[in-house]
């Protein structure tokens, strides 16, 4: 699976971080999210998916 993060879209509101904590960081700047890296592993794959529905941008996509 990859994920990707609009930053068009994303208002740093830090819940993908809180959600998937080992697949998104945050800028200390404004608080938006990038992918830790763009392939997820396997072992995260279900926190990732939670993350992307619980974004309220709808800033997070990813491809299977």
């Amino acid at each position: 699976m990859k994920v990707q993060v609009d930053q068009d879209r994303c208002q740093g509101h830090t819940l993908c971080a809180m959600i998937a904590p080992q697949s998104f960081e945050l800028s200390d700047i404004d608080g938006h999210s990038t992918p830790v890296a763009e392939q997820v592993p396997g072992d995260q794959a279900e926190q990732v998916r939670e993350a992307v529905h619980s974004c309220p941008e709808r800033a997070i996509s990813v491809a299977e």
